[in-house]
Parts: structure tokens; sequence; C-alpha cells
């Protein structure tokens, strides 16, 4: 068995703590110290996981000898803690979305290759056994060329949300709202289901969020680099949070769709995950009548695991498995460029009138 990865975090805020948990079931990850500006919180929380609390990513480096970091913080800093972990020596696991714009994520890519180091970004429902299944399908030909892409959010976000942090709801430190914090895991999902994104038009607006500045609602027509053709509507405006769901449809007249969170949207840290992610959609020649086995397999497997931090710790295996093994991670910067492409084209082409 090889030594596992040594890995600090960079922030010390709610979803640092499901990166804490996870690490502490990772078979291939260990949590050593953290890092961050505010050294009050940033000790408490050391003390809470029984870690070092350092002031720079170069001091875990070199005193608890970090191989890695995960970037927890806002992501506004998110390109400027992984180029100071880079600087350091450091692999990267960045949460998502990986940064503001693609000039960011370009600067962060041509930093990790320069270092010769891993960079992976934080897209854990890939792992849900719902969404990796329509993956296999997909990979495998069953449903012919992917054709036709739809994702649907509607979920809801409250006063009481916005207010829980001071940056949140802000152009200027989040950078917009249900596009670039809550999307970009189904954003995520439908690339990489059907490649790189082409020609992208949409609009979005803010509905019944008057307290925020940025968009709770957006839509957006999509042509694909293969040539397939992709829709998309996302909303924080459905209390207290319906479902979200991607649903792929394939040259072969086959289909096969995921409903990824259901009920009350999950809020890392703020809450947990209300329904299992299961299959809403499988038309599969020869498969048709495998849906139902596929859900109820998926529930029980859902009731004996903290769904909440076991997809975090099946990132955190697949990114110290790639430092390990020396090979690409399953979610790369690349395809974290691809999701904040998506979202920096929509906000700059969309805006209200």
């Amino acid at each position: 068995m090889k030594d596992k990865v040594r890995i600090g975090l960079i922030g010390y805020g709610k979803v640092a703590n499901l990166h804490a948990e996870a690490l502490g079931a990772s078979f291939r990850g260990q949590l050593v110290s953290v890092c961050g500006r505010n050294t009050e919180r940033r000790n408490a929380f050391a003390s809470k996981w029984n870690i070092a609390s350092r002031e720079t990513v170069q001091e875990m480096v070199e005193k608890d000898r970090a191989d890695a970091v995960i970037v927890t913080t806002p992501h506004p800093r998110h390109r400027d803690g992984s180029l100071e972990a880079f600087a350091a020596g450091a692999h990267v696991l960045v949460e998502k979305p990986m940064a503001l714009t693609t000039a960011e994520c370009d600067e962060m890519i041509a930093a990790a290759k320069r270092a010769g180091k891993v960079l992976s970004v934080v897209c854990q429902r890939r792992w849900f056994p719902a969404c990796a299944r329509i993956k296999a399908a997909i990979d495998e030909g069953k449903l012919g060329r992917p054709v036709l892409a739809q994702l649907t959010i509607l979920g809801w976000r409250d006063k009481a949300y916005y207010d829980s942090d001071p940056w949140r709801g802000k152009w200027a430190s989040e950078g917009g709202g249900i596009l670039i914090n809550q999307a970009p895991h189904q954003i995520d999902l439908m690339q990489w289901y059907m490649g790189p994104f082409g020609e992208i038009q949409g609009f979005w607006d803010n509905f019944n969020h008057p307290y925020i500045e940025v968009e709770d609602s957006a839509v957006a027509a999509i042509r694909f680099k293969s040539g397939a053709l992709g829709s998309v509507l996302v909303s924080n405006s459905q209390k207290p949070g319906i479902y979200a769901k991607v649903h792929i449809h394939g040259s072969a007249a086959w289909s096969a769709g995921v409903q990824t969170d259901g009920g009350a949207m999950f809020i890392a840290g703020m809450s947990s995950i209300v329904e299992p992610p299961l299959n809403d959609l499988w038309t599969i020649e020869g498969e048709k009548d495998q849906l139902d086995t596929f859900r109820s397999e998926d529930e029980a497997f859902f009731k004996t695991i903290n769904p909440t931090v076991y997809f975090f710790t099946c990132q955190i295996d697949d990114f110290c498995g790639a430092i390990q093994d020396l090979r690409l991670p399953a979610s790369s910067g690349e395809d974290g460029r691809e999701t904040v492409r998506f979202i920096e084209t929509l906000l700059k082409t969309g805006r209200p009138l």
C-alpha cells in the first residue's frame, strides 16, 4: 500500500469541514494542515480536526510535508490559492467552480503544467452511481451518438442563505448567482456526457431575490462542438427546491437521464442530501425494464453511506490516485475550464435589457 498523500486545506469554511470529514474516510489521502487569512478561525478549525494551522501554503509544504492542497475558499479566490500552491510545489484539487473566468482557468492550467503537478476540480456528482451509469452507456454506444441534452434545475435559495456569508449574492465577491454557484455540477455532467460546448446563446435575470445583485434564473440553447444540441433552464426561484436533472438523448432514439438532486437543494455545510440521486429515464433497448432495478439498488446504497461526505471521498481518492499513479484525474483542469467557459459566455451575452 502506498503512503497516503498528505493534504492541506486552503480555507476553513463550510465546505472545508466536509472535505476534512471526507479525508478521514479516504484510503489515499490524509489531512495534515490548514491555512488561511483569519488566524482565529483557522486555529479553531485546526483544533477541531487536530491538524496544524499555518499562514501559507509554503509553510504547509515545508513544515507539514503537504503533497497537495484542496482549495475551499470562496471561488473568487480559487485562482490565487491554486497559483500559490503550484509555486510551493503542491498538487491542487480546487472546489467548483474552478475560477471566475476562463483567463483565470488558463493561468491555473499553465501553472500546473509548469510545476508538473496534478490539477483537478471538484465534481463529486460524477461518482453518483446513476450519473456514472449514463456515462458508461454513452461510452458503450448504447445511445448511439449523443445528439440532444437537457439540463434543468428548479431550486431555491432564501435570504438566510445569502446572509450566511458576506460574499454571497454580489457581483464583486461571488461573480454570479445560480450559474456560477449552484449549476456547475450539472453543467459539468452535461459536458462530460456530450463533449465540449460550441455556440452558446441565452438569457438570465433576477426574478424574486431583490436583496441580491446576481441572477437567480437563466436559460440557454447550445450547439456542442460535436454538432449535438442542448438546452439549459436553471433557477433558484422555486420553493423549497424541486429537482435538478440531466437528460441525454441519442441518435439511436434511446434516452437516459438522472435526477441528481431532489426536494430541498443541498447546501454544502448547511444541509444534507435529501433524496438519493436516481435514474429517472432509461429507454435503452433491452434495458427498459431495468430502471426499477437501478433505482432500488441506488436507494439501498444511499442508505448505507453518508452521501454528503461519501462522494467527496470518492473525488479525493481519485485525485490522490492521479498523484500516486502518475495519471490524469477523472475531473481535470480542462474540464473545469469548460464549465467556466459556459458560465462566462452566458453571463456576458445574456444580460437583461
